[in-house]
């Protein structure tokens, strides 16, 4: 879902530029996995790298069309007009954190990461029960925005577009992630080579600037 509106964008200008249809179609990334694994027909996946490895260990991506495309860092948020926390370094967004009344973050790369520093911390038993987790597809920022979550934690490009919320800033550098997005040709894809110039496509530094703009660095 981090890369749904970025993907959408890039697969217009495609068409535009090229004449050729692209369906883009986003989900949350267990969901996607699941399906391309169950043999679902698709062209190309785009995915946080270690699930497009697994699928290509899978057998259900072919191996020499994994392209690197964006690198994407986590923000936290608080629903619009709310007290923003200060988060600029690792004691005071564990301070944050101890001070919310409920938290947030996804099934995606983010969430395992973020439950892994709570873990670190020493805290996570503490929290355990304040933690909300959006189930897969579901953006943390809308629950943030319902007042169900009071300190979310996603990628900053599946947050920054959210209405309803303010992004209070990234994870200090110290303990920041980066998840990597790949992409990758279905073992099944019946048009390869188009296939494989799309992802070139979306590789290119001509979609250098879209990516920034979605927050998010080429790779």
């Amino acid at each position: 879902m981090a890369t749904r509106e970025l993907l959408q964008e890039l697969a217009q200008q495609y068409q535009r530029d090229t004449g050729l249809e692209v369906i883009a179609e986003a989900a949350g990334g267990v969901d996607v996995a699941k399906r391309v694994r169950a043999g679902e027909s698709v062209d190309v996946v785009v995915l946080s790298s270690t699930a497009i490895d697994s699928l290509i260990a899978a057998g259900s991506l072919l191996p020499d069309s994994r392209l690197e495309l964006v690198a994407s860092g986590v923000a936290v948020a608080v629903r619009a007009a709310a007290p923003q926390p200060d988060v600029g370094s690792e004691e005071a967004l564990k301070r944050a954190v101890l001070g919310a009344k409920t938290l947030g973050y996804s099934t995606g790369p983010s969430g395992v990461y973020l439950e892994k520093l709570f873990e670190r911390w020493g805290i996570l038993e503490q929290i355990r029960e304040r933690i909300v987790v959006a189930p897969p597809g579901v953006p943390v920022g809308s629950l943030v925005a319902s007042g169900q979550v009071e300190l979310g934690f996603q990628q900053l490009s599946e947050l920054m577009s959210l209405p309803g919320i303010a992004v209070v800033g990234p994870l200090p550098p110290q303990i920041q992630t980066i998840t990597l997005f790949c992409g990758a040709v279905s073992s099944g894809c019946l048009q390869p080579q188009a296939a494989r110039a799309l992802l070139s496509y979306v590789k290119s530094p001509a979609a250098s600037a879209l990516k920034r703009r979605f927050g998010m660095e080429p790779a």
